[in-house]
Order: C-alpha cells, then sequence, then structure tokens
C-alpha cells in the first residue's frame, strides 16, 4: 500500500467509529484519477438522507487533514 493511500486508511479508521454508532461504516475501494478517493458507505449510512453531507463534511474534512493532497471524495454505490 502507498504512503497516501495508508494515510487515507487511517484517517477512515479515524472516522469510522462515529460512522458505527449509527449503524453505518465506510471502506477504501481505491485511489484513483490523481488523489481522488473513492469510498463506500456500507450500513445505515446507504439509505441515510445525510450521507452527502456525512461524505462532504466529516470523511472529507478527516481524509484532508491526514492527506492534504487529495482532491475529491468520490461516493461509489453498492450496486
Amino acid at each position: 500500500m502507498s504512503d497516501l493511500a495508508d494515510r487515507v486508511a487511517n484517517a477512515l479508521d479515524e472516522i469510522r467509529p462515529y460512522l458505527q454508532e449509527d449503524g453505518g461504516d465506510i471502506i477504501l475501494l481505491g485511489i484513483v484519477d490523481d488523489c481522488i478517493v473513492e469510498v463506500q458507505l456500507q450500513g445505515a449510512c446507504i439509505d441515510c438522507h445525510v450521507n452527502q453531507m456525512t461524505l462532504k463534511h466529516g470523511v472529507e474534512a478527516t481524509v484532508k487533514k491526514y492527506a492534504p493532497e487529495v482532491r475529491e471524495i468520490r461516493h461509489v454505490d453498492n450496486a
């Protein structure tokens, strides 16, 4: 795993307990196209009406704290 992937994984590990408290979770699918992080929300996060806000404000802020070069967090549907 690359240094960037390690830092992103550490960021997700930091935010994961908060998502799990609400019955959700998040997994890292990969880093593509020059620092775009692809994630998948799971559990209660899938149907949560505020998941995009969670993704933007919680996940993205935490990831950028660990890896400021990340340009975007992109949610990939479970389909």
